[in-house]
């Protein structure tokens, strides 16, 4: 992973951090929508399918938040959202929303996100020809805007401590294709670009039972995707940070 993905959660100019450090090793890299194909077995409304739920986060078997999520249609396209509430060890309680607009085949048309702790952040960003045209609003502070160029406008969007979006991921990688396939990503909340390899990891278990396996990789970081048959997020696994998000 490049040296500007090391710190997660909030940057200095974004007010104090509110995690640990093992809990921000996995906010680095949660963060999606991505360049992909339609998946052959996708349903008319491209490649998504309705979903919601709720996760439950942990950081060395001990529950520090959860978050709510909902996954449907809107449109002509899809909606998908979620609301984090968390309190790590040694940290003030934090509220993060973020909602995510998609194309059919995945490709974002804009994004929100909020976020309430000591003071409250946000940001809208607009997608368009492969260029994310983002106005951060600080409190206290004038908005301040800023473009970034991808090159193509399948971006993935994977922002810190909005798991959900981990679904959206599983959902728009390529299972007929298969392999490992690199996907350009932005983390809103850092204002950082990037990029991840997305692989398919075959039949994984946990706790007994089997799932299909996602694993999503940095040059220095893996996070493990456990999903349904119908590649419905149901777990994510870091080990090396002992962070586990396991739908409730």
């Amino acid at each position: 992973m490049d040296s500007q993905f090391t710190g997660v959660g909030q940057s200095a100019s974004l007010g104090p951090k509110i995690f640990t450090y093992a809990m921000a090793i996995l906010l680095v890299c949660t963060t999606l929508t991505i360049a992909a194909q339609k998946k052959g077995s996708a349903a008319p409304g491209g490649v998504f399918a309705q979903d919601k739920g709720k996760f439950t986060i942990q950081l060395d078997g001990k529950s520090v938040g959860h978050e709510e999520f909902e996954l449907a249609q809107a449109g002509g396209g899809w909606t998908a959202r979620s609301t984090t509430d968390i309190a790590p060890p040694e940290a003030g309680n934090a509220r993060i929303s973020g909602t995510l607009t998609l194309q059919p085949d995945g490709a974002p048309i804009s994004y929100e996100w909020q976020s309430q702790a000591d003071k409250t952040n946000g940001a809208r960003i607009l997608f368009a020809n492969g260029v994310a045209k983002i106005t951060l609003q600080m409190q206290g502070a004038r908005p301040f805007e800023q473009d970034m160029s991808f090159g193509s406008p399948m971006i993935a969007v994977l922002d810190n401590n909005l798991y959900y979006q981990y679904a959206v991921l599983a959902r728009i990688y390529d299972w007929s294709k298969g392999g490992a396939q690199t996907l350009p990503v932005l983390i809103p909340q850092e204002l950082t670009p990037g990029s991840i390899t997305v692989e398919s990891a075959g039949s994984v278990t946990a706790n007994g039972k089997s799932y299909d396996g996602l694993r999503v990789a940095t040059s220095d970081l893996e996070v493990m995707l456990y999903l349904d048959s119908n590649h419905r997020l149901q777990r994510i696994e870091v080990p090396s940070a002992k962070v586990s998000v396991i739908r409730d």
